[in-house]
């Protein structure tokens, strides 16, 4: 079994970054920016900081981790709140961008709102209800800031 990291990434101006998926014969959905674990990968942490920079170009400080869940795979998710102050999605490299099988990829900004994550099908469904709580408690964004 493989582990899995994602990152909630969380902008300057306090939106997030989600990537939306289109597939053929299946409806839109987003997923927070992350993937799989490689053996040359030191930790989850370095892991995350590289998927972040195959799939956007991005630069992110990871704040905490946010949230751990095992999928339908049987596989451990773990999901990190991080800033992340640059990033240039025409410059992707992941390997999943060469692939033509694989559908759309495009990266999309949201508010980060309980509101405008309950507008979008975003996957897995538990990512996007402990999301959205933990925005209608208000905690998360406080919790990311530096001081």
């Amino acid at each position: 079994m493989t582990d899995r990291v994602r990152a909630v990434l969380i902008t300057p101006t306090d939106t997030t970054l989600l990537m939306k998926r289109i597939r053929p014969g299946q409806d839109p959905y987003w997923v927070v920016v992350g993937g799989g674990v490689e053996d040359t990968d030191t930790n989850h942490e370095a892991a995350l900081l590289r998927e972040i920079r195959e799939e956007i170009a991005g630069e992110a400080d990871i704040v905490r981790l946010f949230h751990q869940m095992t999928n339908g795979r049987g596989e451990t998710e773990y999901f990190y709140l991080a800033r992340i102050q640059k990033w240039n999605f025409a410059d992707r490299s992941g390997p999943e961008f060469e692939r033509d099988d694989r559908g759309e990829y495009i990266l999309d900004e949201l508010p980060l709102t309980p509101e405008a994550i309950a507008d979008v099908n975003l996957l897995p469904e538990e990512i996007s209800a402990v999301l959205r709580k933990a925005l209608e408690h208000g905690d998360l964004l406080a919790a990311t800031h530096q001081p």
